[in-house]
């Protein structure tokens, strides 16, 4: 990245940092999560017992394998949003045999590396990574075929969004599907509490250490102070708003500063880093329809623990 796009993008990090924490309830984008160890982190929390979404999601496409094939077909431009190492993706080459991948992910240095690997693995499959935000803009460049576009969005990422937030989201990938585009999307359904809870605060304590990263990534980034030590991970299902909500709490009273502010918070006081908000599949199906998609396949797991869905362009087939 040229220096001068560096220097705005850091600018830009830094006013909305600042913007989080200085609000009435302090927050920090859940996107500051995935620096390199925090994406290393998610992966091992893909990994453990209590979180069922990696492992639920990876069962409903193997079980229906053929069907998913069937309803996209072959030859599509594979939009991977948020791709992390890859995986998921790369898992279903095999099945859909994209004649592009297009992974996308704030990480850049983490997505390179894996996209590398890629390209050794299916030298056949022509592959542009896009390091970049897109939860703040999905203007995809020339270089991206315009031919069948596939969004892949796995994993219920669409839960850190706020039913608004994720309507405006998924109408953006609309605009950018085209005559022909689709969306295949993983959410997760609403479940018990329990089950809930656990996933998000898991007995190791892996969560936790991916929650608290957060603060040590802001230091590096935007230049903020945090002490790690005097925050502590709290995670709970909230029924009312019907999403699982993470926050990092003070263990002491503290002030943080920033270039241009500080703010003192007092001991309890907590800064809210990530929701993943839970649908039921009629409200799952309701908000692809909303944003214009055209549903054609849902698939579930047989405790309808998870949900993945096939739409594809309002009037296209």
């Amino acid at each position: 990245m040229p220096t001068s796009q560096a220097s705005q993008a850091s600018a830009q990090a830094l006013a909305e940092v600042a913007a989080g924490l200085d609000a009435d309830h302090a927050s920090i984008s859940p996107k500051f999560l995935y620096d390199e160890l925090g994406s290393h982190l998610f992966e091992a929390i893909c990994e453990l017992d209590e979180y069922y979404p990696t492992r639920t999601e990876a069962a409903i496409f193997r079980r229906h394998a053929a069907d998913i094939a069937h309803a996209i077909g072959a030859g599509s431009t594979m939009i991977d949003l948020g791709a992390g190492n890859c995986a998921k993706a790369a898992s279903l080459f095999p099945l859909l045999h994209p004649a592009q991948y297009v992974p996308i992910d704030i990480s850049a240095d983490f997505l390179e590396d894996a996209v590398e690997s890629l390209r050794q693995r299916f030298p056949y499959i022509e592959m542009s990574a896009l390091p970049l935000d897109f939860s703040a803009g999905l203007d995809l460049p020339a270089t991206v075929s315009e031919q069948k576009r596939l969004f892949f969005y796995p994993g219920s990422s669409i839960g850190n969004f706020t039913p608004a937030q994720a309507h405006d989201l998924l109408a953006r990938m609309r605009g950018q599907c085209g005559a022909d585009g689709g969306i295949l999307i993983g959410m997760d359904l609403v479940k018990d509490a329990g089950v809930l809870n656990a996933a998000y605060d898991d007995a190791v304590g892996v969560t936790s250490a991916f929650n608290l990263n957060v603060l040590r990534h802001l230091n590096r980034l935007v230049g903020t102070d945090f002490d790690v030590r005097q925050w502590r991970h709290v995670a709970f299902y909230n029924p009312t708003e019907s999403r699982v909500e993470m926050h990092l709490e003070a263990i002491e009273d503290t002030t943080v500063s920033w270039p241009g502010g500080r703010r003192s918070f007092m001991h309890g006081e907590r800064i809210h880093t990530e929701n993943s908000y839970k649908y039921r599949k009629d409200a799952a199906v309701a908000l692809l329809a909303q944003a214009g998609f055209r549903t054609t396949d849902v698939w579930t797991d047989d405790d309808e623990w998870f949900a993945v869905l096939y739409a594809r362009a309002e009037g296209t087939g």
